[in-house]
């Protein structure tokens, strides 16, 4: 773990060099910037708050780096806030003592008993209580929230549960489930550290052939 540690801070370092102006999706709200390290009495108490074990890999980032700051999408999430999933309306995950429900993608269709057509009213009453019961934050049992990615959809890592460690992805804002997260380019479960460094992988690309475009004649 301390060699990737020392990989990402070099890497980090170039990106930041690379993008100051900060081109990168997100880098303007967190200027690759941490907050302070966490310290591990803080660990100790919202582990034994919230009955739960966070991941060594991740334990070993917030020490090293800071509690929240530069990364994928507005930045990682400080942990005093990781069961919040909206940062704007402060909307509440459920319990990460309960095992993580999903092992494959998961998603709910509507499956209205009344036609639009034929009684609005009805289906509308329908379709809000479909709305109410898909948001619920049970779903996310056994996760708390790493990353806002925009437009409602937050990265969450497991931490209780089969799926332990792995990056998942809420997308139910734009009805898409909770999946495990492709959304770097992996194409399969990926544990943290893995997951980070492959956003800056991918940014480092990006910045590079962004610059190969501006400077050609």
């Amino acid at each position: 773990m301390n060699k990737q540690l020392s990989r990402i801070e070099s890497k980090l370092a170039r990106l930041k060099q690379k993008d100051k102006h900060y081109q990168i999706f997100g880098a303007a709200d967190h200027r690759y910037q941490f907050n302070e390290a966490i310290t591990p009495s803080f660990i100790s108490k919202f582990e034994s708050d919230h009955q739960c074990k966070l991941p060594e890999e991740y334990l070993g980032f917030l020490e090293h780096f800071g509690n929240g700051g530069a990364g994928p999408g507005f930045g990682l999430t400080p942990i005093e806030d990781c069961l919040i999933c909206d940062r704007d309306y402060k909307v509440w995950l459920s319990d990460p003592s309960k095992p993580f429900q999903h092992t494959s993608k998961w998603d709910l269709d509507f499956r209205p008993s009344f036609d639009p057509q034929e009684n609005l009213e009805e289906y509308r009453k329908e379709y809000k209580e479909f709305e109410t019961n898909y948001h619920q934050p049970k779903y996310l049992n056994g996760a708390i929230s790493i990353c806002n990615d925009g437009c409602g959809y937050f990265f969450v890592l497991v931490v209780n549960g089969p799926e332990y460690g792995n990056i998942w992805m809420d997308g139910r804002v734009s009805d898409g489930g909770i999946y495990p997260s492709t959304d770097l380019g992996n194409t399969g479960s990926i544990k943290f550290l893995d997951w980070y460094e492959l956003w800056l992988d991918n940014s480092l690309n990006k910045i590079t052939q962004t610059k190969t475009i501006q400077n050609k004649p």
